[in-house]
């Protein structure tokens, strides 16, 4: 048996949704049983990054992942693995090709192919102990910067690094810094924006839950460069365990003297607070979640004034996101020569992504700018799911568009993905497949935006929703090929009118989907066909009399009791009273009945 040992359980709240909490008081009481206690520690970490193979655990020095772990597991992973050395090899991932168990986590492509700067502690260390980030250069950078560097010489660092804001727009991060910085004022705030709403986005979540420290550190070393004593962060109620973990990190940086007054003897003072917010979308939108924190109901203002000259109660206030505040230490430890040797000429750096929908590999990935499509969703994401053929990607979330195959080569960087008609976004990456229908996607996307829009401008309020209510009548059957060209006005006329960042970029899924898939929402109307099979007031369901059993099975089954035969005849579905809904399909063990 290996000395000091470590058992890295991944306590993100994916892998704690599918039991992880349990399997780590179950580890604590089989190593106590063992009597191992003083040459194996347990941490529950956060997010180790490969939610589709959660529960995951790792055991450390060997870097063995143990994936899709249950408590009944852990004694066999104890006896086995802990005291032997021997691997449970029904608990590691499969090779892809040759079927082979991977006894080291770096040789899965998964990981291999993915380069970690802010998820560097995320999965390794426990976020709840100070003294894991400290361990790990933690608050080296905040030492260098109040010892050796002035506000200037952060800021010029910053601005060298070519480091853009991760939370959508990609302004530069330095440039931003300044603007602050050179605006008069007797106070000044910092904000750091986790009101991540975007759906299947869980970067910003997952940095705070797994390494809460790079966040305060970023933000102190920027409230040093813009002269600036007191923050917020702003993070959503519906993220529980990431406010848990923000608290206690800035409860423990206080009592180390890393925040708070005179911090290191040098004369700088930060104070930081959590604002939880109540989950409105719009709230993202900077002016928004000022007003927010301010009292007020989260509306977005007009610009200008920008935040850098009147921001949080009418004070210059700088507004960055999560990624970009924890990317700062590295860059200050580093040096900004280090951190833009990686990304492309203008989009320097690592992007986080939140990788979901019909992909084998879910998770969270971190690779540097400039990485094709390709590689993120079938080298690193395995590919689809069910060996089903790729359709598109969704990428910045619902102000992003659908990208389809022929973009799959496309480099992920800032400019390339705006002119394609999509964007970097926060890092949402939705996966879609063959079974999904396009023109169902756009009206998903819409019916969020919709429905999140605070109302204060007209056109996102009205115009959103009449596009709504025109995708809507499309996938029903009901439209007209004129409806194409009203919703291409509408959706140009509301990004070039709206007010906010939600209004202008909502247009973003129609106008893409309308480039690239416009096929499919011709067949909806001319054909009143939905190719992928989706929307319901287009299909119709029949029986093949010849494959037909007569077993009843369908018939028992059909929810509406619009299905009639016997023993002796065929089973025959009435169209007028069929709703559509695919039980008599999925029932069936003949392949007796079909769609179209």
């Amino acid at each position: 048996m290996a000395e000091n040992q470590k058992i890295l359980v991944c306590a993100g709240t994916g892998c704690a949704s599918s039991g992880a909490l349990p399997i780590i008081d179950i580890l604590k009481d089989e190593i106590k049983r063992q009597g191992l206690e003083d040459t194996v520690s347990i941490v529950g970490t956060g997010c180790q990054g490969f939610c589709e193979k959660g529960p995951t655990l790792v055991i450390e020095p060997q870097h063995v992942l143990y994936t899709r772990v249950q408590g009944e597991d852990i004694a066999e992973i104890v006896a086995s693995d802990i005291m032997k050395g021997e691997r449970v090899e029904r608990l590691l991932l499969l090779d892809t090709e040759t079927q082979q168990p991977i006894t080291k986590m770096s040789d899965i492509r998964f990981f291999a192919k993915q380069h970690r700067i802010v998820l560097k502690n995320c999965g390794v260390i426990d976020p709840q102990r100070i003294g894991d980030y400290t361990a790990r250069e933690g608050y080296k950078a905040l030492e260098k910067v109040l010892k050796e560097m002035k506000p200037n010489d952060v800021i010029e660092e910053v601005k060298k690094s070519g480091l853009r804001g991760r939370g959508g727009a990609g302004f530069p991060t330095g440039l931003k810094w300044s603007f602050c910085q050179q605006t008069p004022s007797d106070k000044k705030y910092i904000i750091c924006n986790a009101d991540e709403g975007d759906p299947g986005a869980f970067m910003d979540r997952s940095v705070l839950e797994g390494d809460p420290h790079s966040v305060i550190e970023g933000m102190l070393i920027g409230a040093y460069a813009m002269g600036v004593d007191e923050g917020y962060v702003y993070c959503r109620a519906e993220y529980p365990l990431a406010i848990k973990h923000l608290e206690i990190a800035i409860k423990q940086a206080e009592e180390a003297g890393f925040l708070g007054d005179n911090i290191l003897n040098s004369g700088f003072n930060f104070h930081l607070k959590v604002f939880a917010g109540a989950g409105a979308f719009v709230c993202g939108e900077e002016t928004a979640l000022m007003a927010s924190i301010e009292g007020k109901r989260g509306m977005p203002r007009v610009r200008p004034p920008f935040p850098a000259v009147s921001g949080l109660w009418g004070k210059p206030t700088n507004i960055n996101n999560v990624e970009t505040w924890s990317n700062i230490p590295h860059i200050i430890r580093h040096g900004a020569e280090w951190y833009a040797q990686f990304g492309t000429e203008k989009s320097k750096g690592t992007k986080i992504f939140a990788l979901t929908g019909k992909v084998n590999n879910t998770g969270l990935v971190e690779v540097p700018m400039g990485t094709t499509l390709r590689e993120i969703i079938f080298d690193i994401g395995g590919g689809i799911q069910n060996n089903k053929e790729f359709k598109a990607v969704q990428i910045g979330g619902p102000s992003g568009g659908c990208l389809p195959t022929d973009m799959l080569d496309l480099s992920v960087d800032y400019e390339t993905l705006t002119n394609a008609g999509a964007m970097v976004g926060s890092g949402g990456l939705v996966i879609m497949d063959e079974t999904t229908c396009m023109v169902d996607i756009a009206r998903f996307f819409v019916n969020f935006s919709q429905k999140e829009s605070c109302g204060k401008c007209t056109p996102c309020r009205e115009g959103n929703k009449r596009m709504y209510d025109i995708l809507d009548k499309i996938t029903k059957g009901k439209g007209k090929l004129e409806d194409l060209d009203t919703l291409e006005n509408l959706a140009l006329t509301i990004k070039e009118t709206s007010l906010c960042g939600l209004g202008q970029n909502a247009p973003n899924p129609v106008l893409a989907t309308l480039k690239y898939f416009r096929h499919e929402f011709e067949a909806h109307i001319l054909e009143h066909k939905c190719p992928a099979h989706v929307c319901s007031a287009l299909l119709s369901y029949s029986i093949d009399a010849e494959k037909c059993k007569k077993c009843s099975l369908c018939a028992k089954n059909c929810p509406v009791s619009c299905i009639k035969g016997d023993k002796n005849t065929p089973y025959v579905i009435n169209q007028d009273e069929c709703i559509k809904c695919g039980t008599c399909m999925d029932k069936c063990k003949f392949g007796a009945v079909s769609r179209s």
